[in-house]
């Protein structure tokens, strides 16, 4: 079925869509219609202590109620909890889930040195229409068995969600693919992300320069500064990844497939006056 409508599209596309060797979809392809990176299509969970995860889980959840606990206060919670654990072992289990407390911000991307480093240009600036400022992040998402980590771009005015990609490594490029999706639904005039190593790499920003894009970069620690997608993450968390459980990789993919659509087209936020993101944006 998929080799006979392949015979519609037009010579160049069919090069592009399928494998002249085998016939077969890319997989480049593939990966695009999951909204998935070439690197979490592979991904297995490790495997690891089952009291590590659900200690792993207990400071995610931790993490989204209380962004400024360090590492004290989260031993001082899980141990409320029943949990029989020292700081040590707290500690490593939130580097190796890229959380760590600032001023409450968490940063699951580590600044590269010899990256430039951008100013943040949005202190005191009036949002007053889609497409004017785009933000991006990324954030941990427990599974049964390991975890995978899931970037989004959103649209600040609007709340409108224009890509998300999941990956199993912290590497750039699921970043470049959901930048170069959401690129394709419009541009915006300033483009803005903390300073994590993966927005400030040069492929990264040679995307955004070379379409004319101001860049913005959130100042450290300040966790005001992407106020708007730490709030999406907060909704992500609750609404979706803490009900749902996902047990594997594909539980997580079919899950955002269907959470993504109704948070922009069926979810109502107050702050838009009870509209969908859809509404707004697309007015």
């Amino acid at each position: 079925m998929a080799k006979k409508k392949a015979l519609d599209f037009t010579t160049d596309q069919k090069r592009e869509l399928i494998d002249c060797d085998t016939g077969e979809m890319r997989l480049s392809r593939q990966c695009e219609l999951l909204s998935l990176s070439k690197g979490a299509l592979y991904y297995e969970p490790v495997a690891m202590n089952p009291l590590n995860i659900s200690i792993m889980e207990f400071i995610d959840r931790q993490h989204i109620k209380t962004p400024f606990y360090g590492s004290r206060k989260l031993v001082v919670e899980l141990c409320k909890s029943g949990y029989v654990v020292n700081r040590k072992r707290v500690q490593r289990l939130m580097r190796l889930m890229g959380i760590r407390a600032i001023y409450p911000k968490s940063s699951l991307s580590r600044r590269n040195k010899e990256h430039k480093i951008y100013p943040y240009l949005l202190k005191d600036v009036e949002i007053v229409s889609p497409n004017f400022v785009w933000s991006i992040d990324i954030t941990y998402i427990q599974l049964r068995g390991g975890f995978l980590y899931l970037t989004a771009i959103i649209d600040w005015y609007s709340r409108y969600v224009l890509s998300w990609r999941l990956s199993n490594t912290l590497d750039v490029s699921f970043c470049i693919e959901a930048l170069e999706e959401a690129l394709i639904k419009g541009k915006p005039v300033i483009f803005n992300s903390d300073q994590g190593s993966q927005f400030t790499s040069n492929d990264f920003t040679r995307i955004l320069l070379n379409k004319g894009i101001k860049i913005s970069m959130d100042g450290r620690g300040r966790v005001f500064d992407n106020i708007f997608i730490e709030r999406l993450w907060r909704s992500v968390k609750y609404e979706e990844v803490y009900l749902k459980g996902y047990e594997t990789g594909k539980d997580a993919i079919d899950g955002f497939k269907n959470y993504f659509p109704f948070y922009n087209n069926e979810r109502p936020h107050q702050a838009l006056g009870y509209k969908v993101p859809y509404e707004i944006h697309y007015s």
